[in-house]
């Protein structure tokens, strides 16, 4: 069942991408059918992956999708890694998203941008779910700046009234700050280890830095 990994995120990315491209055409119904709907099944297969990790083979496990770039040596993947930590976030984003989906049905249901919020919703558990599943800290930022993103389309998503697009602002440029400092840390982490993939710069950080390091602190 942990082949089955890759459907987590895709799912309601499949379910935004619906929503994004014909949401204002489809039928009210269909557009919480599609936007919960997607997040449901992303959790179903959750269980289902869970299961397996916990009483069958609770190794880590790695999936490779494509490579994703590769330039002057440097290679990062669209890869994810399945361990007990990823394993419990998946299981929170999946099933929280998915009783925030079904909630917001109703909490939405006179809204005129019903199928938009929806889009925004299941693109936002998309990005959470490749933030906590990626194998290498490009993919991770991926997921980070998904987040941003769709945490400025939702607190600014009554645009109209003023407060809210302020609000919104607000959160862009202080994630940008946050954005930054984050893109300084990962260039200290490849000057250091010559590689953003997670798992080795866990493997030579203990032979490169100390207890205590300064140098680790900071980024």
């Amino acid at each position: 069942m942990k082949e089955l990994l890759w459907t987590v995120p895709a799912l309601p990315f499949l379910g935004a991408l619906i929503l994004i491209t014909l949401g204002t055409r489809l039928p009210r119904v269909l557009v919480s059918t599609v936007g919960v709907g997607s997040v449901g099944l992303s959790a179903l297969i959750t269980v289902f992956i869970g299961v397996d990790f916990i009483y069958y083979s609770p190794e880590p496990f790695h999936q490779v999708l494509w490579n994703w770039m590769e330039v002057s040596g440097f290679n990062a993947s669209f890869a994810f890694t399945l361990d007990a930590l990823s394993l419990t976030f998946i299981f929170v984003i999946t099933f929280v998203g998915f009783l925030i989906h079904i909630y917001s049905t109703e909490f939405m249901a006179e809204d005129q941008g019903y199928s938009r919020f929806f889009a925004y919703l299941n693109l936002f558990v998309c990005s959470m779910l490749i933030l906590v599943l990626a194998d290498n800290l490009v993919l991770m930022y991926l997921g980070w700046e998904g987040v941003g993103l769709c945490s400025y389309l939702l607190i600014g998503f009554w645009y109209e009234e003023k407060q809210n697009g302020d609000a919104a602002r607000k959160a862009f440029v202080v994630t940008r700050v946050g954005d930054t400092a984050m893109a300084i840390g990962l260039f200290m982490l490849f000057d250091i280890f010559d590689t953003l993939t997670i798992q080795d710069i866990l493997t030579q950080a203990p032979q490169v830095w100390s207890v205590g390091s300064q140098t680790a602190m900071i980024v």
